[in-house]
Protein backbone atom coordinates (compact mmCIF):
# COMPACT_ATOMS: atom_id res chain seq x y z
CA UNK A 1 0.00 0.00 0.00
CA UNK A 2 1.34 3.33 -0.74
CA UNK A 3 0.27 6.11 2.03
CA UNK A 4 2.49 8.99 0.68
CA UNK A 5 5.10 10.93 2.53
CA UNK A 6 5.41 9.23 6.40
CA UNK A 7 6.79 12.52 7.74
CA UNK A 8 7.24 15.61 6.77
CA UNK A 9 10.49 17.75 5.63
CA UNK A 10 12.01 20.69 7.16
CA UNK A 11 14.97 23.35 5.80
CA UNK A 12 18.25 22.94 7.73
CA UNK A 13 21.55 25.06 6.93
CA UNK A 14 24.71 23.36 7.83
CA UNK A 15 27.87 25.55 6.62
CA UNK A 16 25.48 28.00 4.42
CA UNK A 17 24.34 25.08 2.20
CA UNK A 18 20.61 24.29 2.62
CA UNK A 19 19.30 20.85 2.71
CA UNK A 20 15.90 19.46 3.37
CA UNK A 21 15.81 16.82 6.44
CA UNK A 22 13.27 14.34 7.17
CA UNK A 23 11.17 14.09 10.17
CA UNK A 24 8.91 10.82 10.50
CA UNK A 25 5.35 10.37 11.56
CA UNK A 26 4.49 8.84 15.06
CA UNK A 27 4.13 4.85 14.89
CA UNK A 28 1.54 3.15 14.31
CA UNK A 29 1.09 3.73 10.30
CA UNK A 30 -1.48 5.48 9.35
CA UNK A 31 -3.97 4.04 7.48
CA UNK A 32 -2.61 0.85 9.29
CA UNK A 33 -1.42 -2.32 7.96
CA UNK A 34 -2.75 -4.08 5.04
CA UNK A 35 -2.80 -7.91 5.67
CA UNK A 36 -3.04 -9.35 2.85
CA UNK A 37 -3.33 -13.01 2.76
CA UNK A 38 0.45 -13.02 1.03
CA UNK A 39 1.55 -10.97 3.94
CA UNK A 40 0.12 -12.64 6.69
CA UNK A 41 0.96 -15.84 5.55
CA UNK A 42 5.07 -14.48 5.77
CA UNK A 43 4.12 -13.18 8.99
CA UNK A 44 2.36 -16.86 10.32
CA UNK A 45 5.51 -18.54 8.83
CA UNK A 46 8.12 -16.05 10.68
CA UNK A 47 6.13 -16.69 14.03
CA UNK A 48 6.61 -20.64 13.28
CA UNK A 49 10.35 -19.91 12.67
CA UNK A 50 10.32 -18.38 16.02
CA UNK A 51 9.19 -20.75 17.65
CA UNK A 52 11.27 -23.86 16.29
CA UNK A 53 14.36 -21.73 17.41
CA UNK A 54 13.15 -20.82 21.15
CA UNK A 55 12.30 -25.16 21.11
CA UNK A 56 15.56 -26.10 19.52
CA UNK A 57 17.05 -23.90 22.54
CA UNK A 58 15.57 -25.98 25.04
CA UNK A 59 17.37 -29.20 23.14
CA UNK A 60 21.07 -27.82 23.25
CA UNK A 61 22.89 -29.81 26.03
CA UNK A 62 23.81 -25.52 27.48
CA UNK A 63 22.26 -22.86 25.77
CA UNK A 64 24.64 -20.64 27.61
CA UNK A 65 27.91 -22.25 25.29
CA UNK A 66 25.67 -21.75 22.11
CA UNK A 67 24.66 -18.12 23.24
CA UNK A 68 28.01 -17.49 23.80
CA UNK A 69 29.10 -18.07 20.90
CA UNK A 70 26.07 -17.06 18.77
CA UNK A 71 26.53 -13.37 20.07
CA UNK A 72 30.34 -13.09 18.77
CA UNK A 73 29.46 -14.10 15.97
CA UNK A 74 26.38 -11.50 15.24
CA UNK A 75 28.95 -9.09 16.59
CA UNK A 76 31.17 -9.97 13.89
CA UNK A 77 28.56 -9.57 11.39
CA UNK A 78 27.11 -6.39 12.10
CA UNK A 79 30.02 -4.51 13.00
CA UNK A 80 31.68 -6.26 9.40
CA UNK A 81 28.45 -4.15 7.87
CA UNK A 82 29.76 -0.97 9.46
CA UNK A 83 33.56 -1.37 7.63
CA UNK A 84 35.22 -3.93 10.40
CA UNK A 85 37.80 -6.56 9.22
CA UNK A 86 37.65 -8.63 12.22
CA UNK A 87 36.84 -12.51 11.97
CA UNK A 88 35.37 -14.65 14.74
CA UNK A 89 38.49 -16.07 15.65
CA UNK A 90 40.21 -12.68 16.17
CA UNK A 91 37.69 -11.71 18.58
CA UNK A 92 38.25 -15.03 21.04
CA UNK A 93 41.49 -14.65 20.76
CA UNK A 94 41.51 -10.83 21.61
CA UNK A 95 39.21 -12.26 24.18
CA UNK A 96 42.08 -14.74 24.97
CA UNK A 97 44.50 -11.51 25.50
CA UNK A 98 46.23 -12.68 22.18
CA UNK A 99 47.22 -10.24 19.41
CA UNK A 100 44.60 -11.15 16.77
CA UNK A 101 45.48 -11.14 12.88
CA UNK A 102 42.91 -8.11 12.36
CA UNK A 103 43.51 -4.47 13.63
CA UNK A 104 43.09 -4.20 17.40
CA UNK A 105 40.73 -0.90 16.66
CA UNK A 106 38.65 -3.40 14.47
CA UNK A 107 38.72 -6.30 17.01
CA UNK A 108 37.76 -4.11 19.85
CA UNK A 109 34.77 -2.37 18.15
CA UNK A 110 33.36 -5.96 18.10
CA UNK A 111 34.01 -6.76 21.68
CA UNK A 112 32.56 -3.41 22.08
CA UNK A 113 29.16 -4.39 20.74
CA UNK A 114 29.35 -7.52 22.48
CA UNK A 115 29.70 -5.85 26.10
CA UNK A 116 26.87 -3.41 25.08
CA UNK A 117 24.35 -6.38 23.87
CA UNK A 118 25.16 -8.08 27.34
CA UNK A 119 24.23 -4.49 29.26
CA UNK A 120 21.21 -4.43 27.28
CA UNK A 121 19.99 -7.54 28.05
CA UNK A 122 21.15 -7.17 31.95
CA UNK A 123 19.00 -3.79 31.98
CA UNK A 124 15.77 -5.46 30.77
CA UNK A 125 16.74 -8.67 33.59
CA UNK A 126 16.47 -6.01 36.08
CA UNK A 127 13.49 -4.46 34.81
CA UNK A 128 14.47 -1.61 33.06
CA UNK A 129 12.10 -1.61 29.66
CA UNK A 130 13.58 -0.59 26.16
CA UNK A 131 13.42 3.41 26.55
CA UNK A 132 16.23 6.24 26.01
CA UNK A 133 18.04 5.43 29.06
CA UNK A 134 18.54 1.79 27.32
CA UNK A 135 19.44 2.70 24.22
CA UNK A 136 21.97 5.18 25.80
CA UNK A 137 23.75 3.38 28.01
CA UNK A 138 24.13 0.45 25.05
CA UNK A 139 25.51 3.44 23.21
CA UNK A 140 27.87 4.46 25.47
CA UNK A 141 29.22 0.76 25.80
CA UNK A 142 29.05 0.42 21.74
CA UNK A 143 31.16 3.31 21.16
CA UNK A 144 33.23 4.08 24.53
CA UNK A 145 35.04 6.65 25.09
CA UNK A 146 38.76 6.33 24.23
CA UNK A 147 37.53 4.33 21.40
CA UNK A 148 36.87 4.38 17.77
CA UNK A 149 33.93 6.62 17.69
CA UNK A 150 34.45 7.50 21.42
CA UNK A 151 34.85 11.40 20.14
CA UNK A 152 31.02 10.73 18.91
CA UNK A 153 29.55 11.65 22.43
CA UNK A 154 29.08 7.77 23.41
CA UNK A 155 25.59 7.38 25.10
CA UNK A 156 24.34 11.20 24.13
CA UNK A 157 21.65 11.85 21.20
CA UNK A 158 23.61 14.12 18.38
CA UNK A 159 23.28 17.69 18.63
CA UNK A 160 24.57 18.14 15.32
CA UNK A 161 23.61 17.50 12.03
CA UNK A 162 23.78 13.74 10.58
CA UNK A 163 23.38 12.21 7.02
CA UNK A 164 23.61 9.35 5.09
CA UNK A 165 25.88 8.79 2.36
CA UNK A 166 27.23 11.88 0.44
CA UNK A 167 29.92 14.31 1.22
CA UNK A 168 27.30 16.30 2.75
CA UNK A 169 23.53 17.02 3.57
CA UNK A 170 23.33 18.27 0.36
CA UNK A 171 23.79 15.45 -1.73
CA UNK A 172 23.19 13.06 0.74
CA UNK A 173 21.44 9.85 0.37
CA UNK A 174 19.21 10.68 3.31
CA UNK A 175 19.41 13.19 5.88
CA UNK A 176 17.49 12.34 8.90
CA UNK A 177 15.90 14.77 11.33
CA UNK A 178 17.25 17.66 12.70
CA UNK A 179 19.21 17.57 16.29
CA UNK A 180 16.20 19.73 17.70
CA UNK A 181 13.87 16.78 16.65
CA UNK A 182 15.50 14.13 17.79
CA UNK A 183 14.58 13.71 21.30
CA UNK A 184 10.74 14.89 20.12
CA UNK A 185 10.96 11.75 17.96
CA UNK A 186 12.33 8.84 19.90
CA UNK A 187 10.19 10.29 22.73
CA UNK A 188 6.91 8.95 20.00
CA UNK A 189 9.06 5.74 19.31
CA UNK A 190 9.28 5.27 23.19
CA UNK A 191 5.40 5.88 23.67
CA UNK A 192 4.98 2.99 20.57
CA UNK A 193 7.18 0.26 22.40
CA UNK A 194 5.37 0.47 25.68
CA UNK A 195 1.85 0.33 23.29
CA UNK A 196 0.77 3.94 23.49
CA UNK A 197 -1.76 4.82 22.00
CA UNK A 198 -2.62 1.11 21.24
CA UNK A 199 -0.78 -2.56 21.85
CA UNK A 200 0.88 -4.02 18.96
CA UNK A 201 2.01 -7.88 18.59
CA UNK A 202 5.76 -7.91 19.37
CA UNK A 203 7.25 -9.22 15.73
CA UNK A 204 5.08 -6.15 13.86
CA UNK A 205 6.14 -3.97 16.93
CA UNK A 206 9.99 -4.96 15.85
CA UNK A 207 9.87 -4.20 12.49
CA UNK A 208 8.35 -1.18 12.54
CA UNK A 209 10.60 0.04 15.31
CA UNK A 210 13.63 -0.93 13.31
CA UNK A 211 12.79 1.48 10.59
CA UNK A 212 11.67 4.24 12.79
CA UNK A 213 15.04 3.93 15.29
CA UNK A 214 17.41 3.98 11.59
CA UNK A 215 15.12 6.71 10.16
CA UNK A 216 15.47 8.93 13.17
CA UNK A 217 19.14 8.10 13.60
CA UNK A 218 19.34 9.49 16.95
CA UNK A 219 23.53 8.92 18.11
CA UNK A 220 26.20 10.65 15.73
CA UNK A 221 27.49 7.01 15.05
CA UNK A 222 26.72 3.76 15.77
CA UNK A 223 23.02 3.67 14.57
CA UNK A 224 23.22 0.93 12.27
CA UNK A 225 24.46 -1.60 15.25
CA UNK A 226 21.96 -0.48 17.50
CA UNK A 227 19.29 0.02 15.47
CA UNK A 228 19.76 -3.86 14.46
CA UNK A 229 20.29 -4.87 18.86
CA UNK A 230 16.78 -3.08 19.18
CA UNK A 231 15.11 -6.13 17.33
CA UNK A 232 16.39 -8.91 19.22
CA UNK A 233 16.16 -6.90 22.82
CA UNK A 234 12.36 -6.08 21.91
CA UNK A 235 11.60 -10.21 20.77
CA UNK A 236 13.58 -11.21 24.16
CA UNK A 237 11.88 -8.17 26.11
CA UNK A 238 8.42 -9.43 24.93
CA UNK A 239 9.14 -12.85 25.56
CA UNK A 240 8.89 -14.11 21.85
CA UNK A 241 12.34 -15.67 22.70
CA UNK A 242 13.65 -17.44 26.06
CA UNK A 243 17.29 -16.97 24.41
CA UNK A 244 18.20 -14.16 22.18
CA UNK A 245 19.53 -15.87 19.71
CA UNK A 246 17.68 -14.29 16.53
CA UNK A 247 20.21 -11.52 14.84
CA UNK A 248 19.50 -10.49 11.00
CA UNK A 249 22.49 -8.94 10.54
CA UNK A 250 23.66 -11.35 8.20
CA UNK A 251 20.80 -11.29 5.99
CA UNK A 252 20.61 -7.51 5.89
CA UNK A 253 24.31 -7.51 4.89
CA UNK A 254 23.59 -10.22 2.53
CA UNK A 255 20.48 -7.99 0.70
CA UNK A 256 22.10 -4.90 1.99
CA UNK A 257 20.60 -3.11 -1.40
CA UNK A 258 17.21 -4.20 -1.15
CA UNK A 259 17.17 -3.31 2.53
CA UNK A 260 18.32 0.33 2.03
CA UNK A 261 15.70 0.73 -0.78
CA UNK A 262 12.87 -0.85 1.01
CA UNK A 263 14.01 1.74 4.07
CA UNK A 264 13.46 4.79 1.17
CA UNK A 265 10.30 3.40 0.30
CA UNK A 266 8.72 3.79 3.91
CA UNK A 267 10.14 7.28 3.94
CA UNK A 268 8.73 8.22 0.51
CA UNK A 269 5.35 6.43 -0.21
CA UNK A 270 4.09 4.40 2.83
CA UNK A 271 4.76 1.08 1.65
CA UNK A 272 5.15 -0.35 4.77
CA UNK A 273 4.08 -3.95 3.73
CA UNK A 274 6.48 -4.28 0.98
CA UNK A 275 8.98 -3.74 3.94
CA UNK A 276 6.98 -6.28 6.53
CA UNK A 277 7.43 -8.94 3.42
CA UNK A 278 11.00 -8.20 3.83
CA UNK A 279 11.57 -8.54 7.38
CA UNK A 280 9.37 -11.82 7.77
CA UNK A 281 11.32 -13.42 5.38
CA UNK A 282 14.50 -11.87 7.07
CA UNK A 283 12.99 -13.72 10.30
CA UNK A 284 12.28 -16.72 8.72
CA UNK A 285 15.67 -17.33 6.97
CA UNK A 286 18.00 -16.29 9.81
CA UNK A 287 15.48 -18.16 12.65
CA UNK A 288 15.89 -21.43 9.86
CA UNK A 289 19.63 -21.06 9.54
CA UNK A 290 20.30 -20.71 13.53
CA UNK A 291 18.48 -24.00 13.81
CA UNK A 292 20.24 -25.55 11.66
CA UNK A 293 23.54 -24.36 13.57
CA UNK A 294 22.48 -25.67 16.84
CA UNK A 295 21.72 -29.13 15.37
CA UNK A 296 24.83 -29.42 13.45
CA UNK A 297 26.88 -28.62 16.99
CA UNK A 298 24.38 -30.83 19.22
CA UNK A 299 25.25 -33.27 16.34
CA UNK A 300 29.44 -32.78 16.21
CA UNK A 301 29.46 -32.56 19.90
CA UNK A 302 27.81 -35.83 20.31
CA UNK A 303 30.27 -37.77 17.39
CA UNK A 304 32.96 -35.93 19.22
CA UNK A 305 32.23 -37.21 22.84
CA UNK A 306 31.60 -40.74 21.42
CA UNK A 307 34.98 -41.23 20.08
CA UNK A 308 36.69 -39.66 22.93
CA UNK A 309 34.22 -42.31 25.41
CA UNK A 310 37.02 -45.26 23.53
CA UNK A 311 39.62 -43.67 24.62
CA UNK A 312 39.60 -45.89 28.02
CA UNK A 313 40.71 -44.51 31.43
CA UNK A 314 41.64 -41.10 29.58
CA UNK A 315 38.29 -40.61 28.57
CA UNK A 316 36.85 -38.67 31.68
CA UNK A 317 39.67 -35.62 31.84
CA UNK A 318 39.54 -35.87 27.91
CA UNK A 319 35.93 -35.27 27.92
CA UNK A 320 36.27 -32.81 30.77
CA UNK A 321 38.60 -30.96 28.50
CA UNK A 322 36.21 -31.11 25.50
CA UNK A 323 33.68 -29.66 27.02
CA UNK A 324 35.55 -26.33 28.50
CA UNK A 325 36.28 -25.94 24.70
CA UNK A 326 32.78 -26.13 23.79
CA UNK A 327 32.14 -22.76 26.09
CA UNK A 328 35.90 -21.59 24.29
CA UNK A 329 36.69 -23.03 21.09
CA UNK A 330 40.17 -21.33 21.04
CA UNK A 331 41.86 -21.89 24.79
CA UNK A 332 45.12 -22.15 26.05
CA UNK A 333 46.23 -25.19 28.44
CA UNK A 334 46.29 -23.05 31.31
CA UNK A 335 42.82 -21.56 30.82
CA UNK A 336 41.29 -24.92 30.51
CA UNK A 337 43.38 -26.60 32.84
CA UNK A 338 41.76 -23.77 35.49
CA UNK A 339 38.27 -24.50 34.00
CA UNK A 340 38.41 -28.14 34.46
CA UNK A 341 40.26 -28.48 37.40
CA UNK A 342 42.60 -30.19 36.08
CA UNK A 343 46.56 -30.63 36.02
CA UNK A 344 48.61 -28.91 33.65
CA UNK A 345 49.98 -32.03 32.75
CA UNK A 346 46.56 -34.04 32.30
CA UNK A 347 45.08 -31.30 30.81
CA UNK A 348 48.34 -31.47 27.73
CA UNK A 349 47.93 -35.35 27.47
CA UNK A 350 44.31 -34.62 26.73
CA UNK A 351 45.00 -31.78 24.11
CA UNK A 352 47.18 -34.04 22.55
CA UNK A 353 44.82 -37.20 22.74
CA UNK A 354 42.03 -34.44 21.35
CA UNK A 355 44.46 -33.44 18.41
CA UNK A 356 45.12 -37.23 17.34
CA UNK A 357 41.99 -37.45 16.91
CA UNK A 358 41.44 -34.45 14.87
CA UNK A 359 39.38 -32.87 17.19
CA UNK A 360 41.79 -30.21 18.11
CA UNK A 361 44.49 -28.22 16.41
CA UNK A 362 46.88 -26.47 17.85
CA UNK A 363 47.23 -22.95 16.69
CA UNK A 364 50.76 -21.70 17.96
CA UNK A 365 54.10 -24.03 17.62
CA UNK A 366 55.76 -22.88 21.03
CA UNK A 367 56.16 -24.78 24.66
CA UNK A 368 54.50 -22.18 26.67
CA UNK A 369 50.99 -20.78 26.32
CA UNK A 370 49.89 -22.91 23.89
CA UNK A 371 46.54 -21.76 22.13
CA UNK A 372 44.27 -24.84 20.79
CA UNK A 373 41.23 -24.61 18.48
CA UNK A 374 37.82 -26.68 18.44
CA UNK A 375 38.61 -26.57 14.54
CA UNK A 376 34.96 -27.96 14.09
CA UNK A 377 32.88 -25.57 16.35
CA UNK A 378 34.65 -23.01 14.97
CA UNK A 379 34.21 -23.78 11.25
CA UNK A 380 30.17 -24.41 11.89
CA UNK A 381 29.88 -20.87 13.59
CA UNK A 382 31.61 -18.94 10.45
CA UNK A 383 29.56 -20.54 7.56
CA UNK A 384 27.48 -17.47 6.22
CA UNK A 385 29.89 -14.80 7.76
CA UNK A 386 31.83 -14.22 4.48
CA UNK A 387 29.71 -13.20 1.46
CA UNK A 388 31.08 -13.42 -2.50
CA UNK A 389 33.39 -10.59 -3.04
CA UNK A 390 34.16 -10.03 0.49
CA UNK A 391 37.43 -11.52 -0.11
Amino acid sequence: MKRGLQGEYVAISTNSEKALAFVPAPLPPRPPVDWTPGLRDRFDQALLALGRLDGVSILLPDTALFYYMYVRKEAVLSSMIEGTQSSLSDLLLFELDQAPGASLDDVREVSNYVAALDHGLSLLEKGVPLSQRLFKEIHSLLLPAGGRGGNQAPGEFRRSQNWIGGARPGNAVYVPPPADRVLGCISELEFFLHDQPTPTPPLLKAALAHVQFETIHPFPDGNGRLGRLLITLLLYEQKVLRQPILYLSLYFKTHRRDYYELLNKVRLNGDWEAWLEFFAEAVVSTANQAVETAQQLIAMSKRDRDRISGLGRAATSTLLVHQALMERPIANSGWLAEKTDLTIATTNKALVLLQQLGIVKELTARRRNRLFSYAGYIEIMNRGTALPGDG
